[in-house]
């Protein structure tokens, strides 16, 4: 899996940061409030975008006016930083991953579609930033995933071709830019999405990070 390989990408949320359920609960409770009912499935359904593309997309949707794109996602963001403070945890086999591709002498980076005060945020909370050489948010880009500009802008900082960079996702969105940027893929999809044949398209597929250790 590592042949060839000189640098790790890590996305985010998933993967590094069990923050899908945090997600969840701040996006339920914030679009209900603004009078959209809102469920775990339909959370899923936009999952791998930039929060403000998800909010355009049900804002649009549900024809809301009454609150800007902009003003509902500092609210989002801000009821999602205050549970990560209090509630945040590594995903499984984080920091053994982390240690494991240090010792390599890989270079590691994070290339999300979350905002740069949330990635912010993840990385102190954990107390995990000195491992990476590069942190990237797709926040301010043109594009978000799965356009593979924020892999391409990470690879491009951490002075590695994109050909030789591994990167871990834990989205199918996440995983099409990962492979458009020519990047090899790992997947850890979350436990729904073990048999999803989507996932398939990864060059490789694990349930947690572990198993990157163990093989």
């Amino acid at each position: 899996m590592l042949t060839g390989i000189k640098a790790v990408i890590f996305d985010m949320d998933g993967v590094i940061i069990d923050s899908e359920p945090l997600w969840r609960r701040a996006m339920i409770q914030s679009f209900t409030e603004i009078g959209i009912p809102f469920s775990d499935e339909h959370c899923r359904i936009t999952t791998g975008l930039r929060f403000k593309e998800v909010a355009e997309f049900w804002f649009t949707k549900h024809g809301i006016t009454h609150i800007s794109v902009d003003e509902f996602d500092e609210l989002v963001i801000n009821r999602l930083c205050d549970l990560i403070s209090k509630e945040g945890k590594t995903m499984k086999g984080v920091l053994e991953a982390l240690e494991f591709f240090k010792a390599k002498g890989l270079k590691i980076g994070i290339g999300t579609s979350s905002n740069e005060r949330l990635m912010n945020t993840v990385v102190d909370v954990l107390n995990i930033r000195p491992y990476f050489n590069e942190l990237c948010s797709a926040e301010h880009m043109q594009y978000g995933k799965p356009h593979p500009q924020v892999y391409l802008t990470c690879a491009e900082k951490l002075g590695v071709d994109s050909l030789h960079c591994l990167v871990i996702e834990d989205s199918v969105n996440g995983i099409i830019a990962g492979k458009a940027a020519q990047m090899k893929v790992l997947a850890i999809p979350e436990e729904i999405n073990h048999n999803n044949p989507k996932f398939a398209i990864a060059d490789y597929s694990v349930k947690s990070l572990l198993e990157i250790i163990i093989s």
